[in-house]
């Protein structure tokens, strides 16, 4: 029998991609987003669909549905930095006010389990590499970055709080970085910018010396983890790493992307390096391997040689 699965921040990059697969598997989706960075137009083809419905809705407010809910995935709060440090304020107050809202909804509707996107964030500067779940962070907690970083942490810790207070059944993952189709492509992540501006024969940006480095993770790995872990039957609440354990220089993605796209003009140009920019995140994914039997699959070239045939389709 179908589930009916209510999806939060269900009109950006990676609810968007999650709306359409549960869909694809024959589930009733509710997706419910304030559009504040997702976009309606992720989810025009899908308006007519029997099995799919939309609410605009701010989780920073207190949440009523009246639809029976089975399963939540909570993926709304803004995630690339310049979304989330335009108004640092309303970021915090999504990751924190608004898991509290949905932990709250689920709670008096019969506790709905919860899978909360987290992020690699959490780790902030690593001090360890690659990271390990019990890796606790280190973190500026006053920083330009932190109403997202430190937001995360608190939502996690209210989650639990719920789980051993209320028994309220919770999966966290966290997320490392990840692209692919229905990306915003001026969102400022580096696959983004670049796939944009080679297509446009802009200058690549670097910031920093291109030395850092970051594991990129296709959308169709982290959906299928996402889906194993909330599906999990061993109560596993995790907190759990899902990213590609695959590391890359930012040069080298730069490099490769240009390879992609062969008729492109770009050069490469170097700017200074952000505040609190980590320099390195890599994740280790022994757990979700033993827990949830997870591996990412695809790897970096064949994700992208994806993404860039869908920006071509909307640029």
């Amino acid at each position: 029998m179908s589930k009916t699965i209510l999806v939060t921040g269900g009109t950006g990059f990676i609810g968007t991609n999650l709306t359409h697969r549960l869909i694809s598997l024959g589930e009733k989706v509710i997706c419910l987003d304030n559009n504040y960075t997702g976009s309606l137009n992720n989810i025009k083809n899908l308006e007519s669909n029997p099995n799919f419905s939309f609410i605009n809705r701010d989780i920073t407010k207190p949440l009523t549905i009246k639809n029976k809910i089975d399963q939540i995935y909570n993926l709304a709060c803004p995630a690339s930095p310049p979304a989330y440090q335009k108004d640092p304020i309303f970021t915090w107050k999504t990751s924190v006010f608004g898991v509290y809202n949905i932990l709250e909804f689920a709670k008096t509707q019969g506790n709905i389990p919860i899978l909360h996107s987290s992020t690699s964030e959490v780790y902030g500067e690593p001090l360890v590499h690659p990271q390990k779940e019990d890796y606790r962070g280190n973190v500026n907690p006053i920083g330009i970055r932190s109403c997202y970083d430190e937001g995360k942490r608190a939502a996690e810790s209210l989650l639990f709080d719920y789980h051993r207070t209320f028994k309220t059944p919770i999966r966290v993952i966290r997320i490392f970085n990840t692209y692919g189709p229905y990306m915003d492509p001026y969102d400022g992540r580096a696959v983004s910018n670049f796939i944009v501006q080679a297509l446009m024969n802009l200058p690549l940006t670097i910031y920093g010396d291109g030395s850092q480095t970051r594991s990129f993770q296709y959308i169709d790995d982290l959906l299928d983890g996402m889906i194993k872990m909330q599906n999990n039957s061993i109560n596993f609440t995790g907190p759990v790493n899902l990213g590609n354990p695959n590391e890359f220089t930012i040069k080298q993605l730069a490099d490769l992307v240009l390879k992609l796209i062969p008729d492109s003009k770009s050069q490469i140009v170097f700017k200074k390096l952000p505040d609190d920019d980590p320099t390195h995140r890599c994740p280790d994914i022994a757990l979700a391997k033993e827990k949830l039997k997870w591996v990412p699959k695809i790897k970096l070239e064949g994700g992208l040689i994806k993404t860039i045939a869908y920006f071509k389709t909307i640029l």
